[in-house]
């Protein structure tokens, strides 16, 4: 399967909203979909990097950074973990950094662009809080399916 989106909007248009075309695709999957977990941070990755080293089986991960591009909220490292901890993906309202490796790893990454800086870890950031981005509000528990045409939220599980 090539494109999810298209399918899905032709079947569950009405169930689906579609987020503001913003992102760019910078994992090695492209295709993706899970329940959305939440992360609420500005320049700072320390809830990230928590959750990260959680179990993410069957989930995406949404970051609302703010649209900040001064620092990354997401690199290589905490890719790589994200993957063995089974995460599906990772849609980030802000930067990544080391964009060449994570384009080697089977894990969707959309963000908004790059940046090379890392963050400062201060422990600040709110896990599972409603955030909005992209023309759409984010709860933890939705659902959200993504490719290369865009990213999209329903309230249950769609089957496909």
């Amino acid at each position: 399967m090539l494109d999810l989106l298209p399918d899905l909007f032709d079947e569950y248009e009405q169930q689906l909203s579609l987020a503001a075309p913003i992102f760019n695709d910078y994992g090695g999957n492209k295709i993706f979909h899970g329940e959305i977990v939440t992360v609420r941070c500005f320049n700072d990755n320390s809830k990230v990097k928590a959750l990260v080293a959680q179990n993410g089986i069957g989930k995406i991960m949404v970051v609302d950074g703010k649209a900040s591009t001064t620092r990354a909220l997401l690199g290589d490292m905490l890719a790589e973990q994200a993957l063995e901890n089974g995460w599906q993906g990772i849609v980030i309202n802000g930067c990544i950094r080391d964009a060449g490796t994570i384009a080697t790893l089977p894990i969707a990454v959309k963000a908004l662009g790059c940046c090379p800086i890392k963050t400062e870890k201060r422990g600040q950031g709110e896990i599972n809080a409603t955030i909005s981005f992209a023309e759409l509000s984010f709860n933890p528990g939705q659902y959200i399916y993504g490719d290369s045409n865009g990213l999209a939220i329903s309230k249950a599980l769609l089957s496909f």
